[in-house]
């Protein structure tokens, strides 16, 4: 239930017609914070372009998901993007269209089908991977007791995120929801939010 398709790294995708230039950008990302700062820096890289268009979808449930037409006329642009996501079955997924208008108009459906081939074409670049859904958890524990949660960690699949190591220990660990052995071995260095 907390696995998901997803992808790697950021791949690229193009499409052009009529003159018009449209630069997919198909982006691994967890939280809405992440979607915004990428397409404020492509905002900021391709600031001659006319519109950056985007969709993504976040988390293993699939439930969160929005779409921006960004002043292409309406469900032009946002929807085919995220149809995309949604015909290659992934989250945790932004992918942005940069558009350099050509001079001649595309009219609607000529706008879906390039915001459509970009998209497509960005994740047929794409590379795919199985993940699983994490929880973050804060640790807090003594010197004594530092050996054993550094081994507990190390036989574990999860992923250190910070860590203060003085005369008492901090870590913030991202963990697997599958891995619920870890979590109940770690439960007691826990602190609650």
């Amino acid at each position: 239930m907390s696995k998901y398709l997803s992808i790697a790294k950021i791949s690229e995708g193009f499409y052009k017609e009529k003159g018009s230039k449209f630069f997919a950008f198909a982006v691994p990302c967890k939280t809405e914070e992440e979607v915004k700062a990428f397409i404020q820096a492509k905002r900021k890289e391709h600031h001659q372009a006319v519109h950056v268009c985007s969709a993504f979808r976040l988390g293993s449930d699939k439930k969160l998901y929005r779409s921006s037409d960004d002043g292409e006329p309406s469900n032009s642009a946002g929807p085919p993007i995220l149809g995309q996501i949604q015909s290659f079955d992934l989250s945790n997924v932004l992918i942005a269209v940069v558009r350099y208008y050509g001079g001649t108009n595309l009219g609607v459906g000529g706008l879906i089908t390039a915001y459509r081939s970009a998209a497509k074409d960005a994740l047929e670049q794409a590379e795919m991977i199985e993940c699983e859904e994490e929880v973050v958890w804060e640790l807090q524990f003594s010197y004594a007791d530092m050996p054993g949660v550094m081994k507990t960690l190390k036989a574990y699949p999860c992923s250190i995120l910070s860590q203060e190591l003085a005369e008492n220990g901090h870590i913030t660990v991202s963990i697997p929801l599958s891995q619920e052995r870890l979590m109940s071995e770690l439960t007691e260095f826990k602190i609650n939010p």
